[in-house]
């Protein structure tokens, strides 16, 4: 069984926060978001990360981040690219946007030859996140069923001051299995409650206490990659006229297809530790106090990247 490797999602611009997010500095040293991710992923057993990136990016975030990774651990690159699609598609005229998660993790099928890791390059999702996942990742899967896996997070512990976000919101049944996970696009604090808005905030649903969501920490076997190929051209061709600028092909979403075609579960390992994320540009304040304060407390040394 090969080694599970750590797959990032980061070609996204982060149009709320304004520019390449990812290469924004967290600390004094100049490690962003990223460095402590993948520190962590390390730290856990990966050895192998793929970034998957827009190609018109690599050479900053070459510089930026992969270069001073690829000094402890095996760095590739994939490209998520607007005209790679299935025969038959093309990207509409106008559209800037990316195919969505899905698409993206598609975008390193070449790549990848046994479990995999899949995380998005501007959370901070804790160590002990890493660590549980490799260790599902690394136990071999017997059955017919594809076995799967996500890491969920205490919805409360994963909240800006700062304006909305966007969550899965999840089920999970008695033995900790994924039941159902609903993308929510808009979700903010309302005063101690927490709740989201389909209708540009003329009703809202308060979400309960406890509520367990995804930040797009999954892990899944290779046979995932074959599944998404396959599911790509239907997702086109039922919405690719619809909304031809905006439609997206979300990962959670082909996840709750194979769960209902019975093919894959998916296990939630919970994490109660607090999320870290830039959203917003008044989230990065933050999101340093938390970096300085783990240096402190000795989790993380100074420079992650020296041997």
């Amino acid at each position: 069984m090969n080694k599970p490797v750590l797959v990032v999602m980061a070609a996204g611009m982060g149009s709320r926060y304004g520019g390449l997010k990812q290469m924004d500095p967290m600390d004094d040293a100049g490690h962003v978001i990223l460095d402590f991710s993948v520190y962590d992923a390390m730290l856990a057993g990966f050895e192998k990360v793929i970034f998957i990136i827009k190609r018109e990016n690599e050479a900053v975030f070459r510089e930026c981040v992969g270069d001073r990774i690829a000094k402890r651990m095996q760095v590739e690159y994939a490209y998520q690219e607007m005209d790679s699609l299935p025969d038959g598609f093309e990207a509409p005229e106008g559209r800037v946007k990316p195919f969505g998660t899905a698409h993206a993790v598609l975008s390193c099928k070449e790549k990848v030859d046994g479990p995999f890791a899949v995380i998005n390059a501007d959370d901070f999702y804790g160590r002990h996140a890493y660590q549980m996942i490799y260790d599902y990742l690394s136990q071999p899967k017997s059955g017919g069923t594809y076995q799967y896996v996500m890491v969920g997070y205490l919805m409360e512990n994963t909240l800006t001051e700062n304006g909305h976000v966007a969550r899965g919101i999840c089920q999970t049944d008695a033995d900790g299995k994924l039941v159902d996970i609903h993308e929510r696009t808009r979700i903010e604090k309302r005063g101690s409650e927490t709740a989201y808005t389909e209708d540009d905030g003329a009703t809202w649903v308060t979400i309960p206490a406890g509520s367990t969501v995804s930040m797009n920490m999954w892990g899944f076997e290779q046979n995932l990659m074959e599944e998404l190929e396959k599911r790509f051209p239907v997702f086109l061709e039922e919405n690719l006229a619809k909304n031809p600028l905006k439609c997206e092909f979300f990962l959670p979403s082909a996840v709750q297809q194979l769960m209902e075609e019975k093919k894959a579960t998916v296990t939630v390992l919970k994490s109660e530790d607090r999320w870290y994320g830039v959203t917003y540009k008044e989230d990065k304040e933050t999101v340093m106090k938390a970096i300085a304060d783990f240096k402190a407390q000795g989790v993380y040394p100074r420079y992650l990247w020296e041997e």
